[in-house]
């Protein structure tokens, strides 16, 4: 099956972009949601974002369980929304990065639709202040250099604008 990566800061398109690549296949479409309301702002992030689908998707909440719901989903394409939120919770979960990123990295090679992944590149910016930020950071970029070694296609978006990452001749 077809799988790409959208990788980008906050707020540069990736998503959207992701979502109008998926939405390119026939219904019924998967969106793996992988955040979880724990304050107010949140929770109307993920409403706008079920806002912005439309009927031909149908929504699997999996903020820790994205490998099985990867393995499980059948339709017409999964978008996956996002990597990075999938990590934090895996990481303030206490559960072992290492062998979640493997799970995921095998799910990623038997998704019986095309696959959309998105992710957040936070190692742009300066070194985060806290132990947690600056692990969280690390994991995150072995998290995307993982996933991108597996996908057919990559992505790398700023200001709702791709500029195809792979294949490389490198």
């Amino acid at each position: 099956m077809a799988t790409t990566l959208f990788l980008g800061g906050a707020r540069s398109g990736k998503s959207r972009l992701a979502q109008t690549a998926a939405e390119r296949f026939a219904a019924p479409l998967i969106y793996c949601a992988t955040g979880q309301a724990f304050d107010d702002e949140m929770a109307e992030r993920i409403a706008r974002h079920r806002a912005d689908r439309d009927g031909r998707w149908t929504t699997i909440d999996c903020p820790v369980a994205l490998p099985a719901a990867i393995r499980e989903a059948v339709g017409g394409a999964i978008l996956v929304d996002c990597l990075t939120l999938w990590l934090t919770n895996v990481m303030l979960g206490g559960h072992d990065v290492a062998a979640a990123r493997a799970d995921l990295l095998a799910a990623i090679g038997v998704a019986r639709a095309p696959l959309f992944l998105v992710s957040n590149e936070v190692g742009l910016g300066l070194v985060p202040e806290t132990p947690l930020g600056r692990a969280f950071r690390d994991e995150a970029g072995r998290l995307n250099q993982a996933v991108a070694a597996v996908v057919e296609r990559t992505y790398f978006v700023v200001a709702g604008l791709a500029l195809r990452l792979q294949p490389s001749d490198i």
